[in-house]
């Protein structure tokens, strides 16, 4: 399915894209050689969507005034959209801004916390926090005490909520999937430690193919109507475009219970391309792609999914 939507005329229009776009179709649909899309990686951080942002960094190496807010044009939310659209990790600016959420977000139970109202660390900003630490490489073995918070905070179902210490005993499947984002960049930088992080993912991996990606496991019904909207920059929420981008990046083993998800992503095509869809509230530097209307970034994503699931 997905090699016919590949057409010469669907990447040639990617291809006008913005440099984060260009790149990820060089390697992820083209399948061209390391030294032709590491080329095209590099203009990330020189034009477009990724050099206008790091021209908005302040003198303190912040973004927005803030570490987490204001959303989304905090420090924490644009070094989440960099990564997303692959700014080389080596990138100073990139790596002084995370930097500083490590040094002033570390908490003394080994999450992190932003927030001086609360007495714990956050479970879904510690796992995208391991996901920007781990991605940027910044040498700090604080980062094994991070990764042995949000392994003590899995949930018997399998997944994590940030909900928990309020008494929450399900899972939430935005919380377990910026958590899999995490641990996954971990096992990219430190494999020979990950033992307990590849037997937590695949708990997780469970919990969320139990929910078919997006359904009650009691009733069948869609949980909530924003998780089969595909949205980027997607942000901390969950959708299935975000939860199978990640299945691909990580060449999880297909399983059959995606398959409503599949089907409900194909049914977004039009014209072998998608959509964004899904618009979070908030601040943003600029817009990216309208709403509603056939998206790169969006085409690219469900492309290189769709090349996944039928391999």
């Amino acid at each position: 399915m997905a090699a016919s939507l590949v057409t010469d005329h669907i990447l040639s229009w990617l291809l006008e894209g913005d440099p984060a776009i260009r790149w990820q179709v060089k390697r992820d649909l083209l399948d061209l050689p390391p030294g032709d899309w590491r080329a095209e990686r590099r203009k990330v951080a020189l034009e477009g969507w990724g050099k206008r942002l790091l021209d908005e960094q302040k003198e303190n190496f912040m973004w927005g005034k803030g570490l987490y807010s204001p959303k989304w044009i905090s420090t924490h939310y644009t070094l989440m959209l960099l990564k997303r659209l692959g700014i080389p990790p080596e990138n100073k600016q990139a790596k002084s801004g995370c930097k500083l959420l490590i040094d002033k977000g570390v908490y003394k139970d080994g999450g992190i916390n932003f927030s001086a109202s609360m007495d714990h660390s956050e479970t879904c900003v510690s796992g995208m926090v391991l996901s920007l630490w781990s991605y940027f490489a910044i040498p700090d073995e604080r980062i094994n005490q991070l990764v042995s918070f949000l392994l003590d905070q899995q949930m018997e179902d399998g997944g994590w909520n940030c909900e928990s210490f309020k008494g929450a005993r399900h899972s939430s499947l935005h919380t377990t999937l910026s958590v899999l984002e995490g641990l996954w960049e971990y096992e990219k930088m430190h494999l020979e430690q990950c033992h307990q992080c590849i037997d937590a993912r695949k708990r997780a991996h469970e919990f969320i193919l139990q929910h078919r990606l997006f359904k009650s496991d009691k009733t069948g019904k869609v949980i909530k109507p924003q998780f089969i909207l595909i949205s980027f920059p997607p942000r901390w929420f969950y959708d299935i475009l975000k939860a199978f981008d990640y299945f691909q990046e990580c060449n999880a083993d297909r399983d059959d219970r995606c398959q409503d998800a599949i089907d409900l992503l194909l049914k977004k095509e039009k014209h072998g391309k998608w959509p964004v869809q899904g618009w979070h509230a908030g601040r943003a530097y600029f817009e990216l792609e309208k709403n509603g209307s056939p998206s790169r970034v969006n085409t690219l994503r469900a492309l290189r999914v769709l090349n996944w699931w039928n391999r």
